[in-house]
């Protein structure tokens, strides 16, 4: 036994020392085996997929135990997330470490290997740690976006778009005539079916000021229907050639933007009115008004079957949107006269001709002739409502006749304004009138819920943000009142009336010197007679009372008996009693419309409680 060579052990470092001869051959093999081969030789040696194996699954039971437990002792997120870190770094570092040390585990890692190993750790967690999580990153970015981007996105998707119910805008037709002098039919056109649409209880429909605002604009339907809050847009075009007119119209959802009907008519002339009634009814149907008995009776109410009477009313209404300058406004009257003299039962012709008169009257300084046509304005307009009771425009514009025409009959002006709402609830103009009427009258609460709904339909228009500053105004609310004039300001900028009222504010609000300064400046377009009334106003309160007396003096030797209520108002502020109770006396004999503010003026406050002025109120025919 002693002859027996020991066994070596094969882990033994001799066995690396001492290779007996015959494994050269194998060796040789080995050399000579492809590469790849080679490789996965290594791998194996160096046991890297053991490795890799086994801290996969010690990874992955070590972070379910963690979220476990985390979850149980309600630990904070950043825990786990931590720890997911270091494992995720671990990963690639365990084949690492079976590579330099699979091999039969004899070697050991160097102090240099472990510093290696560690600020590896250390500069990977910290690169990682800082690496966003993705919700944090998009809440972040989220945030960052300035609010100014957010408008930048298209209307259509914002959520708080929620337009009422049945509610649409009807833009103007498009002439396709080839004749600019034809504009006024295809405007008329839409105007008339707008005012047809107007008049069914169901259906909220904007007013021709705001839904022609975008004629000529290149502005795309969805745009349109959240400016003017809309949930339907109507719009066509006009082909009048001869005898024959082919109107082409649609309606389009101010939401999705699709279209929900559309028909074009080939007709003659004589069949045009037909096409508009046709046209109200289906769009009615589109938006599920209720479109039964009396209701469908309301699309025809006041108009005519004369083509030649329809076609000059439709040029007299033309004339009416353009201005009020005496020459259009005549020019307006001399149209409506004509349809009238082709239809004499022609309602709604007789109530422009009421308005036009109107407006003829206050440009008017002989006061024999301005009470004549105060006459013949009343007139018209009470023929209006004889032909057709169920019109609320011809119930307005008696109403609007009365109060401006110098009736004083404030008491018969109530009972027609109640009518026209009644009849006319969706028509801005008669909400926008009845607005100023009721704040006239002290009613603020009435005004302001009319003007507001006057806003609502015509949202783009001047005049209707002007009866909100009205009910404001006349109710002593200054701020809001500022508030509502600034708009209407920036939607018809240079504006004579507008900038009167502001002058009024200014003085009603104290701001004197302001107020000076408005009318002083040629660049306020302003009429001559207001301009002096104020300047006078705010000289006084200024304490340039020459300058004052010498306004005054001015507009009485230019205007006569015509300016009594504005000569009183002047004179109660600047402390002549006598003087203001005077012209007030005046102003009952002439019939001065601007009788109507007796009772809510704040430039009469300084005379309110002399005897002889309540007598004067007393005697006006002041609705309760």
């Amino acid at each position: 036994m002693a002859d027996t060579p020991a066994k070596v052990p094969p882990d033994s470092e001799a066995g690396t020392v001492a290779v007996p001869a015959r494994t050269a051959p194998v060796a040789s093999k080995v050399a000579e085996t492809p590469w790849l081969v080679n490789v996965w030789s290594r791998i194996k040696e160096h046991k890297l997929v053991q490795w890799t194996l086994a801290y996969a699954a010690f990874a992955f039971v070590t972070l379910h135990a963690a979220t476990l437990v985390s979850d149980a002792l309600e630990w904070p997120h950043v825990i786990v997330r931590a720890l997911t870190l270091i494992l995720m770094i671990g990963l690639p570092i365990a084949p690492i470490l079976a590579w330099y040390h699979g091999v039969r585990a004899l070697r050991r890692g160097s102090v240099a290997e472990l510093i290696l190993i560690i600020l590896l750790l250390v500069i990977a967690g910290a690169l990682l740690w800082r690496s966003p999580h993705p919700a944090a990153e998009k809440a972040r970015i989220e945030t960052a976006i300035p609010p100014v981007f957010e408008s930048a996105k298209p209307e259509i998707s914002a959520p708080s778009f929620n337009p009422p119910a049945h509610s649409i805008a009807v833009l103007p037709f498009v002439n396709m005539s080839g004749d600019a002098k034809q504009e006024y039919f295809s405007d008329g056109i839409s105007e008339e079916l707008l005012n047809s649409l107007s008049r069914l209880s169901d259906l909220e429909v904007v007013a021709r000021t705001s839904s022609f605002s975008f004629k000529g604009q290149n502005v795309d339907v969805s745009t349109i229907a959240h400016k003017l809050n809309v949930g339907a847009v109507l719009e066509g075009s006009v082909r009048r050639a001869g005898n024959t007119v082919r109107i082409t119209a649609q309606l389009i959802n101010g939401v999705t933007g699709f279209h929900m009907w559309s028909q074009t008519y080939d007709r003659t002339l004589t069949d045009t009115l037909k096409v508009q009634t046709e046209v109200a009814t289906s769009v009615a149907q589109q938006l599920e008004g209720k479109l039964v008995g009396d209701e469908a009776a309301k699309i025809e109410v006041g108009g005519t079957k004369n083509q030649e009477a329809y076609d000059a009313y439709l040029r007299g209404a033309q004339r009416a949107s353009s201005s009020h300058q005496t020459a259009d406004v005549r020019a307006e009257l001399a149209e409506y006269d004509r349809a009238i003299a082709l239809d004499p039962d022609y309602a709604a012709a007789y109530a422009g001709r009421a308005v036009a008169l109107t407006w003829i009257g206050f440009e008017t300084a002989r006061l024999d002739l301005r009470e004549q046509i105060r006459k013949d304005a009343i007139t018209a307009a009470r023929r209006a409502v004889a032909l057709a009771p169920e019109f609320g425009e011809a119930h307005q514009a008696l109403a609007w006749t009365i109060l401006n025409g110098g009736s004083l009959d404030f008491a018969g002006a109530a009972r027609e304004y109640e009518q026209a709402q009644a009849l006319a609830p969706g028509s801005a103009k008669v909400q926008g009138n009845f607005a100023y009427f009721a704040a006239a009258m002290g009613h603020s609460g009435p005004a302001l819920t009319a003007a507001r709904r006057a806003v609502s339909l015509d949202p783009q228009s001047s005049w209707s943000h002007l009866q909100l500053y009205h009910a404001f105004y006349f109710a002593r609310r200054y701020a809001e009142a500022q508030a509502a004039i600034e708009d209407a300001r920036a939607l018809n900028p240079g504006s004579d009336y507008i900038d009167e009222s502001l002058a009024r504010l200014l003085l009603a609000s104290g701001k004197f010197e302001q107020a000076r300064q408005l009318c002083e400046s040629p660049a306020t377009p302003m009429d001559e007679d207001y301009r002096r009334w104020y300047l006078a106003e705010a000289y006084h309160a200024l304490g340039r009372r020459e300058e004052a007396e010498d306004e005054l003096k001015k507009s009485q030797a230019l205007d006569g008996d015509s300016g009594a209520y504005s000569y009183a108002t002047v004179l109660a502020q600047m402390g002549d009693a006598p003087g203001a109770l005077q012209w007030l006396n005046k102003a009952v004999q002439v019939h001065d419309p601007l009788l109507q503010l007796l009772k809510v003026d704040w430039q009469l406050d300084p005379i309110r409680n002399e005897p002889r002025f309540k007598a004067i109120v007393a005697q006006m025919n002041f609705p309760p």
